[in-house]
């Protein structure tokens, strides 16, 4: 029967004009594609759900063989999983991509967005193997069918060399949605995770005990065989982002605003860390064949970050203490999305951003981390069809780049220097960037069952945080079904 399975083959050659590929030739890509000119192929086989039944299941596998020029084939698993869906309770065991939001007029081409909805977990790092178990939206009894609820819980297992070694990821996801079932909805939502357990060069063993999961589940601190941080503050690196969604839908076109922001610490969790976020507004047309279907334009602000003023240590109680004065205070700042001191390769997987690819990586002391968290950044991403036939994405992304509060790019940074986010900024200087991508495919049909899509791409980087670059993708994906 159509869909219920399918096969595709790609074949992608890479080029730049410096010696790494631009910006946005490898942002967002799974971590598949290499850092420099060369080739990428990959093979992929899914077997999708089935929506005429009450029982479903899925399966799919996708293998990838990577080259960089001067290098050796880098083979990877993408994705290998089986998923099985019951109503509106799911499950999925194994490696698989993540969700993508804010599409084009073609899924194929991806999201329009930088964060792709999810500034936690966007596509830009290799998948992690898990189980995650989700309830998806569930009418709430007695509101009209107005209510309603969904959420996703998971846990996965780190695999690539990182400070802490064979770190696990426990992941929460809520949300509450009011919808009016004609036009206006509104969504509120939390996407919380936390690294725990592994091997740590300062501290040894993280037991991997049913206790200490339910402590990372609450966030808890850890009993007296913890580290004095988890004892201080919770087991393990949490962090996350509370997001904001509110839609409207008319037969012709749709248009959503999302507000996401992130927090590392209470402080940011109780919006202390406001005007830090993503605004991401979306119009899309449900005409997918015009020249042009979707705009989407987004800012990106991550400079207050609570504050220019951290107090690392805290009283019995729980709260932070002035030494100098021995006074209990409440403040928190400097919150350093998505960086730890213990677990020091933060959120990050295979040396590349788990969040959004605007949280730039480097290498600190052998160790591959979050260097870059305080930017400034505008974004659009525009996608149709050109000549109502070849799907097309369109993006230009331009920052500007402070590197973190205590690592400026360029010193002096305004750490410790005061409160008010609203003053004017005579301390921060930044790095300005501009990267830009025109991508698309050309479709030619083979027979029923078999299209062959010839792809390209085209990049361009200029700025002072990446070096002045142009880049070039050429392929071909065969797709039988």
């Amino acid at each position: 029967m159509m869909n219920d399975f399918f096969v595709s083959m790609m074949l992608l050659g890479a080029l730049s004009s410096g010696g790494s590929l631009p910006f946005w030739a490898v942002s967002n890509q799974y971590g598949l594609m290499p850092e420099g000119g060369g080739a990428l192929g990959l093979v992929q086989a899914y077997k999708p759900f089935d929506a005429g039944k009450t029982f479903q299941w899925e399966a799919g596998a996708s293998l990838a063989a990577s080259y960089a020029v001067g290098s050796q084939f880098h083979p990877m698993v993408d994705e290998l999983y089986a998923g099985a869906r019951w109503n509106v309770l799911r499950a999925d065991f194994g490696l698989r991509h993540r969700e993508r939001e804010f599409l084009g007029s073609d899924p194929l081409l991806g999201s329009l967005s930088v964060t792709e909805g999810h500034i936690i977990e966007s596509n830009n790092a290799r998948t992690m193997p898990g189980l995650d178990l989700a309830l998806e939206p569930l009418v709430v009894p007695f509101t009209g069918r107005h209510l309603l609820i969904s959420g996703h819980w998971g846990d996965y297992k780190t695999l690539d060399d990182r400070y802490v070694d064979g770190a696990l990821v426990h992941r929460l996801r809520a949300y509450v949605t009011w919808d009016s079932r004609k036009h206006f909805y509104i969504q509120a939502g939390l996407d919380h995770y936390a690294l725990w357990g592994g091997t740590s060069p300062k501290n040894g063993e993280m037991p991997v005990t049913l206790d200490n999961y339910l402590r990372v589940c609450t966030g808890r601190r850890a009993s007296s065989s913890g580290s004095r941080s988890d004892q201080m503050n919770v087991i393990g690196d949490h962090g996350g982002a509370e997001q904001l969604r509110m839609g409207w839908r008319e037969s012709a076109w749709s248009m959503v605003f999302q507000y996401e922001k992130p927090y590392s610490d209470k402080s940011g969790m109780r919006l202390n860390n406001i005007p830090d976020g993503v605004y991401t507004l979306h119009w899309s047309l449900s005409d997918k064949d015009r020249w042009i279907s979707d705009v989407l334009l987004e800012y990106h602000y991550t400079m207050w970050q609570s504050g220019t003023i951290h107090e690392p240590e805290v009283d019995a109680n729980g709260k932070q203490i002035d030494w100098h004065t021995n006074k209990t205070l409440n403040i928190f700042g400097g919150d350093n999305y998505f960086t730890n001191g213990e677990y020091k390769s933060g959120w990050t997987y295979y040396g590349r951003s788990i969040c959004s690819p605007l949280f730039t990586t480097g290498t600190v002391n052998d160790v591959a981390q979050i260097v870059n968290n305080r930017f400034k950044a505008v974004h659009m991403g525009v996608s149709g069809k050109l000549f109502r036939i070849a799907p097309y994405k369109l993006m230009f992304t331009l920052s500007e780049n402070y590197g973190t509060y205590r690592k400026p790019y360029i010193s002096p940074s305004s750490w410790n220097s005061g409160w008010n986010w609203w003053e004017p900024d005579t301390i921060d200087r930044g790095l300005r960037q501009l990267s830009a991508a025109f991508t698309g495919y050309v479709p030619l049909r083979l027979g029923c069952r078999s299209t062959l899509d010839v792809l390209y791409g085209l990049y361009a980087d200029a700025g002072s945080l990446l070096e002045k670059n142009f880049g070039a993708t050429i392929g071909v994906r065969c797709t039988i079904r």
